[in-house]
């Protein structure tokens, strides 16, 4: 099975319409999938939603989908470093599912391994257990949250082999392994493509079967929050 791309647009033809569930890699500015975001602007694709940590930043990211109006939902943990994702989400114009950091990887995890929904203790007496199912364990009470499921994931990684098997650059790791799990479709762009003898099996973090469509690509270096002092 061919996996490998020339561009963003290609690897996305066939796979956008309006009101899909997106699930996006990254976290603030590491290891987001640019080029994708790019490419989904540029499509025009709208009323989307999408599961990622956070959305950015108003002119990179997700943030950029957030200007044109293409997003109508975020379930996301964070919305600050982004001044228009506040703004919607305050005017009542952006849907937002809060979810903490660690249950909407577990999310996005579970969904990706085929786990319908867990229980866990984190939210509990807060708004985010408003409308969930308790249940006692041990007595102790838990939360059910359910797992995501969704139509596409994009997510970036350093390095890709031929077959889809990915490696990520420390911290740029983050939300994109199980980001690419809970798609039924998932492209990931990357910074190099090697042949399959080229990556030590034992240094794979997301095996290919998961990944379905592969771009190389050059990628924006950007930091959220530079902090300098004099000499």
């Amino acid at each position: 099975m061919q996996k490998i791309y020339g561009s963003a647009t290609e690897a996305l033809d066939g796979l956008l319409f309006d009101g899909m569930f997106i699930a996006a890699g990254g976290f603030g500015l590491c290891g987001i999938p640019e080029l994708l975001i790019d490419a989904i602007k540029e499509a025009g694709t709208k009323d989307m939603t999408f599961a990622s940590n956070n959305a950015g930043v108003d002119d990179f990211g997700i943030g950029l989908l957030l200007q044109t109006r293409q997003v109508k939902k975020m379930i996301s943990s964070y919305v600050g470093e982004n001044a228009e994702f506040m703004r919607q989400y305050l005017s009542g114009e952006l849907e937002l599912e809060f979810n903490p950091q660690g249950t909407l990887a577990e999310r996005m995890r579970a969904g990706g391994c085929g786990i319908p929904g867990f229980y866990t203790k984190t939210g509990v007496g807060t708004q985010i257990a408003e409308g969930k199912e308790h249940k006692e364990f041990d007595g102790e009470t838990y939360i059910l949250e359910r797992g995501i499921v969704a139509d596409l994931s994009i997510v970036k990684a350093w390095k890709a082999d031929t077959t889809g098997n990915l490696v990520f650059r420390k911290t740029a790791r983050n939300f994109n392994p199980p980001a690419a799990m809970c798609g039924k479709v998932c492209v990931c762009e990357v910074e190099e493509i090697v042949e399959p003898k080229d990556l030590d099996p034992d240094n794979i973090h997301l095996p290919g079967i998961f990944v379905h469509r592969l771009i190389q690509g050059e990628h924006e270096k950007r930091i959220e929050q530079r902090t300098t002092r004099a000499a």
